[in-house]
């Protein structure tokens, strides 16, 4: 290595930018420039071998029953799941990081197990497990109680029931370990100071921890706001293919996936990923706001 390649590594100006460079161009290759791409595809007609411009047609074009249908599904999927993933892991956590819970590191490992399943496998286990035949796991469950034999997957609130049951028994473990993160990450001696306070334990969770984890709950329901509205491998293998009962089962992604490659409109394809990036992050930003994220601090 020169003298003068030396002094420019080892410059204390120059430094910083050299260690932050990787990311910069890992950001630049994978996410700036396929937003770009697709950003100006969305205003092409795209042909094999041949691409022109049509201005917003595109988007005037997407506007039909299969783009509110999949919108209103993925919406729903994201309410439920954040409605079930956020207080629920949070509670659990809560107990799982208590002094007083028995075999805790077990109960952490077999809720992270899931997580580690291939969604492939999981999806294909569920769509046997809700089967429509009469001795399909839970139908026979429905029969111990009386009930008779329902079609699961062939209406859209049970369908919608099975996509959340799925995500919950996936992604559980996972906002676990962030939420635990976070708990154990906060000082005990707030806890005992409360204590000699004369705090309750509610009190405690509701005054302490609850405040504390507003970082951590405002990560997961990002990645969770993301995450609803990019599902797509769970649908697609629940009713084995993109092309569900009156397209109960359709998704934001599902229609980018029918436009752009199933029928080969790609322009059209990427005019559904701009609009589903725009959502996102509105939403997002929205969020943001309601935590007082952008508020100026005193």
């Amino acid at each position: 290595m020169s003298i003068r390649m030396k002094k420019i590594l080892y410059n204390q100006r120059v430094a910083p930018y050299v260690f932050v460079l990787p990311f910069v161009l890992s950001l630049a290759i994978f996410f700036v420039y396929p937003v770009i791409s697709t950003f100006i595809m969305s205003f092409q007609e795209v042909l094999p071998g041949q691409t022109h411009f049509i201005g917003l047609d595109n988007y005037r074009n997407l506007w039909d029953d299969s783009f509110y249908t999949a919108l209103w599904n993925s919406s729903k999927y994201t309410f439920w799941t954040i409605l079930v993933l956020i207080p629920l892991p949070l509670v659990l956590a809560v107990f799982l990081n208590s002094k007083l819970m028995k075999w805790s590191a077990f109960f952490r490992s077999t809720l992270f197990l899931p997580a580690l399943t291939s969604v492939v496998v999981a999806g294909i286990v569920f769509r046997l497990v809700f089967g429509s035949l009469d001795n399909s796991v839970m139908n026979t469950f429905r029969h111990a109680f009386g009930f008779e034999t329902i079609n699961w997957l062939g209406s859209s609130a049970s369908g919608m029931l099975v996509l959340v049951i799925l995500a919950t028994w996936r992604y559980l473990g996972i906002n676990i370990i962030y939420f635990m993160s976070a708990l154990q990450s906060i000082p005990s001696e707030l806890y005992e100071s409360a204590s000699i306070d004369g705090a309750n334990t509610w009190n405690k969770f509701w005054r302490i921890t609850l405040p504390l984890l507003k970082p951590i709950s405002i990560y997961v329901i990002t990645i969770s706001i993301y995450g609803g509205y990019s599902m797509f491998t769970e649908s697609f293998i629940l009713w084995s293919g993109n092309h569900s009962p009156n397209d109960i089962g359709l998704t934001m992604i599902g229609l980018l996936y029918r436009s752009g490659i199933e029928k080969n409109e790609l322009g059209l394809g990427s005019a559904i990923g701009m609009i589903l990036l725009l959502l996102t992050m509105v939403l997002n930003v929205i969020q943001l706001r309601l935590f007082g994220l952008f508020r100026k601090e005193d």
